[in-house]
């Protein structure tokens, strides 16, 4: 069960831009994440992967969080993040985390949000 401390060192990480970054930090090896109803991504080295790859297509991100809370291992994270596209077009994207922690660190993480919003421009 994480400590409203160590939730609020991971948010301020995602919210001072290092993505990847707190994925390595605040993640377990095993851990899984996904989107909507698509398939889970498992391992730490993936997710960092793909949070690097995420993070190329774009440049830059403002990442805020609304609200979070936390109940014992579990915890739900309201995002909104701010792209600026490399052509210069800009995008806002919604997001609900609900994560599972073991100990310290995330295990398992899913995101809800509108599907008809694209993360990043293609």
């Amino acid at each position: 069960m994480p400590t409203r401390a160590r939730l609020d060192e991971f948010i301020a990480a995602v919210v001072s831009g290092d993505h990847d970054g707190a994925i390595e930090r605040y993640y377990t090896e095993d851990a899984s994440m996904q989107e909507n109803a698509a398939p889970p991504r498992v391992g730490r080295e993936v997710l960092v992967a793909h949070e690097r790859a995420a993070l190329a297509r774009v440049k830059s991100v403002i990442s805020t969080c609304v609200s979070s809370i936390g109940e014992g291992d579990r915890v739900a994270i309201h995002w909104v993040f701010e792209f600026e596209y490399h052509s210069g077009k800009t995008g806002r994207f919604d997001e609900v985390a609900l994560q599972e922690w073991r100990g310290d660190r995330i295990f398992r993480e899913r995101f809800f949000y509108d599907p008809a919003k694209p993360k990043a421009e293609s």
